[in-house]
């Protein structure tokens, strides 16, 4: 059986996880979409909106890159969760499809310059920049959990069984 290429790895990771990430934003009461556990927190609808528009930065990696000498213009997150949810899978699967159609020599070397921390910017290949913002979605999709369990929606299974979806 031939190895799986980096590019063939990612999206069969990437598509995996954005239906659980979907699963999760879907299971939300729509009637509690501005949701804040704490003060400081994002609501839930804003926090969903992070996760929907981080596919929106993957794709201008992908494309265009970044332009730094211009001041970055984050959309406001829509007042529908809905609308969210569904910018959020339509996004994901242009960056699919730009995956799908991108040659592996652009995806592995090519790079593009973004922040690694405070104050800190390097040079991603495209394909680490994608590992980079998948693992920020599945980092927030952790929190927005908790959300839903706040708000007396049902957990889905993510990485194992929960409470309200248990593996028997």
């Amino acid at each position: 059986m031939p190895t799986a290429t980096p590019k063939e790895q990612f999206l069969s990771t990437f598509e995996r996880e954005i239906a659980t990430t979907a699963r999760v934003l879907k299971a939300l009461p729509a009637d509690k979409a501005e949701l804040k556990p704490a003060p400081l927190c994002k609501s839930a609808r804003e926090l969903a909106w992070t996760i929907a528009s981080e596919q929106g930065m993957s794709a201008v990696a992908l494309t265009s890159g970044f332009d730094w000498s211009k001041p970055m213009n984050m959309p406001k997150a829509p007042d529908d969760i809905g609308t969210v949810i569904t910018a959020f899978e339509q996004g994901a699967q242009h960056v699919v499809d730009l995956v799908r159609a991108m040659p592996d020599e652009q995806l592995e070397n090519t790079t593009v310059q973004f922040f690694s921390g405070p104050g800190k910017m390097r040079d991603f290949t495209r394909l680490e920049f994608l590992w980079y913002f998948l693992s920020d979605q599945i980092h927030h999709r952790g929190p927005f959990s908790i959300y839903l369990r706040i708000a007396g929606g049902k957990v889905p299974s993510i990485y194992g069984p929960t409470a309200d979806e248990p593996w028997r």
